[in-house]
């Protein structure tokens, strides 16, 4: 079973997606938060796989839980539970340590499957906010140098590393990437731990971004 954290300052929310991911089977509910700080103080205690936080929560909105849980509870893994409008945080979010961003108006099985990719290590964003991303890394100037840029970094790699880090930003999971690899699932963490250090990123969804702008990952025309 996953062990979930869940916070949001909405007890009828919170109700909901507990029904939601009690209903999969594979995830339970081990401790609830109606504040930020709640949170980090529940996720320290609980060390739940994953964290699933709502963003404008009192005392200590999600954000900053975020970047607290994945500082000091580096074993659990931290997704975005929002609603959309609120996209201007999505590049916040991921830069702080969460892999993951669901939506409140997204479907029950696009929610149990987000908190499956993350407790697994990969990075899972909902439909709606990964094309904001794609389209977001799409805009400005400064894509050919961003490019250029993240080349550069992934040329530091070994061929294996790079081939990992492809499959990283396909948002394939460990498991799935020892399967495609013919490799276990211990080596796949070590190349995973050691292209995080040599591109020098915080986390999977970091690393997925410069294997889009480097060109690895195969996108629809």
């Amino acid at each position: 079973m996953i062990r979930v954290l869940l916070a949001d300052d909405e007890a009828m929310v919170r109700a909901g997606v507990r029904a939601i991911l009690a209903s999969g089977g594979e995830s339970e509910v081990v401790a609830e938060a109606g504040d930020g700080r709640e949170a980090v103080e529940l996720a320290r205690a609980h060390r739940p796989d994953v964290a699933l936080l709502d963003i404008r929560m009192p005392r200590l909105d999600g954000l900053a839980a975020a970047r607290e849980i994945a500082r000091t509870v580096p074993g659990t893994a931290v997704a975005m539970l929002t609603t959309f409008s609120e996209q201007s945080y999505v590049a916040q979010a991921l830069t702080g340590g969460a892999t993951g961003f669901l939506l409140k108006s997204g479907d029950p099985y696009e929610l149990m499957a987000g908190v499956r990719a993350v407790a697994e290590g990969a990075a899972f964003l909902s439909p709606k906010v990964a094309r904001y991303v794609v389209e977001d890394l799409g805009r400005g100037g400064g894509r050919l140098a961003r490019e250029e840029h993240a080349r550069a970094r992934v040329a530091r790699l070994s061929p294996r590393e790079r081939e990992v880090l492809g499959l990283v930003g396909a948002g394939l999971s460990n498991p799935e990437i020892a399967a495609r690899l013919h490799l276990v699932e211990g080596t796949v963490k070590a190349y995973v731990s050691a292209v995080l250090d040599r591109l020098e990123v915080r986390n999977r969804v970091q690393a997925a971004i410069v294997a889009y702008e480097a060109g690895l990952v195969e996108t629809d025309a």
